[in-house]
């Protein structure tokens, strides 16, 4: 490991928009250097009242860390001035850095250290103090492993979490588990993959419940904007709200104070179904470039994380100033060339990557901000879905739109076949979706190609794993007959269903012999594992590597809405839920893994097996478990031999458990992959460790 100079440290420490310490008593700002630790010599007395969103770390490095705090003012004219320590000891007997850093108003009182020459793989304390001696909580954090340490990596993912509408008992059984670990098992980071925030607030008096969810009074926006029963966000103030109003959750602010955070934006930090800098509310596209940089500035505000942004400025984020113009030309990739968008986009750049000793290279991706529209989001994509086939999409169709004007070997048909209709093809003469973007992708590609380290991880924010169903194979009495050609997909406008840039990608890693080839994402609100292959029966099944999803933190899922949405009476029922014994079951699991066949068969019958025997193996060769009701989190071990993934699966998180460990479990399950070499065809072994998982393998 390359230790970085003072100099440059202080170089990159600006460039992030954060105050540097320096570790072994030197003091960036004084310029003093005492070559050992020392003991504390404030005055701290804790008050976490008046840090009242608590602390934070974030994207560690084997010799720095990102150290974060909100410390608002009295009177909103004066700026606080804090200092921040870190130690080796929670007592601060062994105090190794400091430093002073002024918040003002115009950052919404937030301060962000980052603090460089520390031991890699190491344990530290930090806290901040105002001039009066009032104290934040104390933190803890974790460097990074050094590069060739060759020590097996454990780390979280997750996504998704909800306070408007869900607990978030994951994180308190996540640090439960952690305290108790024997050191060589704790965790070194959590990895969180967007929707951290929901920006879609409802009011209780609106809207009392979401399913057999109580709606919590968590923030009002002032001005905001109301579109059908929910509100959102206009301005940095609003966005500013949201983040405050989720960080005074005690389990979320427990977890970003004990473990350090490497987090990532999803499309809901800026807006439901935004793209670049677009907003879509009541079926209308609209461009809101002012909101996308307020959604980027309250983002860099309250995360800490070594994002990029154009200006240098160490107090406060001096974003560009924008309007919302009309975004009418696109280059050839989909991105709007239009000024204001350019620079809404630009102010702010997450993609990064994290080396984490000599087993992992963490490449996170920006899924939003450089995409093109997904096509099936457009309102004559809806002619691919029928109201008989709930979620159903036509596969096919789903395919031709998203290779726009390359189908076909560049010769897309005019017209594309649902039922007995002729459907305008509107995409063929768009550019094929990106989700990445050009600049974004080649970036990745070349992280992917040039890491030496044993697992390439992509930190994905949208699932890469193919949702297919083969309603073709309805039984024959069963009525209204599929009009689709083939199999169906559910549109989810994720990577999985970025077919061409999928291909792209994943051809890269075959032609390019690159092993180690592993993918942890988000967003879906269920768990899956399975292997990462561009193609689906009958197209050759040619798998490049693994693939996992984790299930949300408290956020909604599919089966939550199925359970209150879909009639007892619907035909098609089966296919989505098994009512038996006075429960209702998770049916849509097996639709995903085995086909439509095994679900009716299930229904029927209720006899595991025997549905399970009528498996449609061309239908998800890649998917190994899939759990579309699933909350909680999930922990990688990637050693030299394996990369395992364990999902730690919760009961629905509808209010907050009063038990030290978050309350019981639905499952434990892990996921195995040995380390393949260069041309092999990756597996997946599975181990139960508690729970029953029937329905989900």
């Amino acid at each position: 490991m390359n230790r970085l100079s003072r100099r440059e440290f202080l170089r990159i420490a600006a460039s992030i928009g954060a105050v540097a310490a320096f570790a072994c008593g030197i003091d960036a700002n004084a310029r003093e250097a005492t070559g050992r630790a020392i003991k504390s010599k404030l005055r701290w007395n804790e008050k976490r009242e008046l840090f009242p969103e608590g602390v934070a770390s974030g994207d560690p490095q084997a010799d720095s860390v990102l150290l974060w705090t909100r410390r608002p003012a009295g009177d909103a004219k004066s700026d606080v001035r804090l200092t921040c320590e870190l130690a080796e000891d929670a007592a601060f007997e062994h105090v190794v850095a400091t430093a002073v850093a002024n918040v003002t108003a115009a950052a919404d009182w937030t301060c962000r250290v980052l603090v460089g020459g520390l031991q890699p793989a190491r344990e530290y304390w930090y806290r901040f103090t105002d001039a009066d001696g009032n104290g934040s909580r104390v933190g803890r954090t974790v460097t990074a492993p050094a590069d060739d340490d060759a020590r097996a990596v454990r780390f979280a993912f997750v996504s998704c979490q909800n306070v408007n509408d869900g607990a978030q008992n994951a994180y308190r059984r996540m640090i439960f588990e952690d305290r108790k670990a024997k050191a060589e098992d704790r965790l070194g980071f959590v990895l969180h993959l967007g929707d951290f925030i929901y920006e879609l607030v409802w009011y209780p008096e609106e809207r009392a419940e979401m399913y057999d969810r109580k709606i919590r009074d968590i923030v009002r926006y002032s001005p905001g904007e109301k579109h059908e029963d929910f509100h959102i966000p206009t301005t940095v103030d609003d966005y500013r709200a949201v983040y405050k109003a989720y960080l005074h959750d005690p389990d979320l602010q427990d977890a970003r104070a004990h473990f350090p955070f490497v987090a990532m934006w999803d499309n809901h930090e800026f807006s439901w179904l935004g793209w670049q800098s677009l907003q879509q509310f009541d079926d209308k596209t609209f461009p809101a470039q002012r909101r996308k940089v307020a959604a980027n500035q309250a983002w860099f505000e309250f995360q800490p994380a070594r994002i990029r942004k154009p200006s240098k400025g160490l107090e406060r984020f001096d974003g560009p100033t924008v309007v919302d113009a009309p975004i009418e030309t696109f280059d050839a990739h989909g991105f709007g060339t239009e000024p204001n968008n350019v620079a809404a986009v630009n102010s702010l750049t997450g993609y990064r990557a994290l080396r984490y000793g000599r087993h992992v290279d963490l490449i996170v991706t920006d899924q939003h901000s450089y995409r093109s529209q997904d096509p099936t989001a457009q309102l004559e994509a809806g002619t691919f879905e029928s109201k008989d086939f709930p979620h159903l999409f036509d596969e096919p169709a789903q395919r031709m739109l998203d290779a726009g004007r390359s189908a076909n070997g560049g010769n897309p048909p005019a017209a594309l076949r649902f039922g007995d209709k002729d459907v305008p093809n509107r995409a063929k003469d768009a550019p094929p979706q990106t989700i990445l973007g050009v600049t974004q992708k080649a970036w990745f590609l070349e992280r992917l190609k040039t890491s030496r380290a044993t697992w390439k991880v992509w930190g994905s924010t949208s699932g890469t794993l193919d949702t297919r169903a083969d309603p073709q194979n309805l039984p024959a009495e069963i009525t209204p007959r599929w009009p689709g050609t083939g199999y169906a997909g559910m549109g989810s406008g994720d990577v999985s269903a970025a077919y061409v840039e999928r291909a792209e990608i994943y051809d890269f890693i075959a032609r390019n012999r690159i092993s180690g080839f592993a993918t942890v994402a988000g967003d879906r609100h269920s768990f899956w594992a399975g292997l990462a292959a561009k193609d689906l029966p009958p197209q050759p099944f040619a798998p490049v590597g693994v693939a996992f999803i984790t299930g949300s933190i408290s956020a909604p899922g599919l089966v939550e809405s199925l359970e209150h949405k879909l009639p007892k009476q619907h035909p098609l029922r089966p296919l989505f839920l098994a009512d038996r014994d006075g429960r209702t079951d998770a049916a849509i699991n097996l639709l995903l893994r085995h086909g439509v066949r095994t679900c009716f068969e299930y229904a029927r019958s209720g006899d595991i097996a025997r549905a399970k025997a009528l498996s449609n193996p061309q239908n998800a060769p890649h998917v190994a478990f899939v759990d579309m009701g699933g909350h909680g989190y999930s922990v990688v071990r990637a050693s030299a031999e394996r990369f395992d993934v364990e999902f730690v699966c919760i009961p629905r998180p509808i209010e907050r458990s009063a038990s030290d460990d978050g309350g019981p479990l639905r499952y434990r399950v892990v996921h195995r992959a040995k380390l393949w070499a260069p041309g092999e065809t990756p597996a997946l072994e599975r181990e139960v460790i508690e729970g029953n998982v029937d329905l989900s393998t």
